[in-house]
């Protein structure tokens, strides 16, 4: 049996809704480009680090608030969900860094050889 489909009715283009579309990927494309930039420019280290992990938590938050709608909510539910989520990722993070830590103290690692030190005038005792 056919089901009649007669109440459907198109909806004009809303141009302004694809022009906000078209705006964050191409934001989230520049955010990406310095990213690479970053990725190929610099040596590994700490600096780098940072700089990826700010740079995706830009690209988060513009994915989260446009294409889940997040960023057109009240204030009270934006917070409501971002501060129990920044409290359990610093949760985890310390977590895994006081485990880490107490491994490696287990373990007896050691992160950084201490240099020889110099005696002055060069004699030694």
């Amino acid at each position: 049996m056919e089901q009649l489909t007669s109440n459907v009715v198109v909806q004009p283009v809303d141009k302004a809704k694809i022009r906000g579309i078209w705006r964050v990927a191409l934001i989230l494309a520049i955010v990406t480009a310095i990213e690479y930039a970053f990725a190929f420019a610099m040596d590994a280290g700490m600096l780098r680090t940072v700089i990826f992990i700010g740079l995706t938590i830009v690209k988060a938050w513009f994915i989260v608030s446009e294409f889940m709608h997040l960023g057109h909510e009240v204030k009270g539910l934006i917070y409501s969900i971002i501060l129990p989520m920044m409290f359990i990722i610093w949760l985890i993070v310390a977590l895994v860094n006081l485990e880490g830590g107490a491994i490696k103290e287990a373990r007896g690692v050691v992160d950084v050889d201490q240099p020889a030190t110099e005696h002055v005038g060069g004699e030694e005792h």
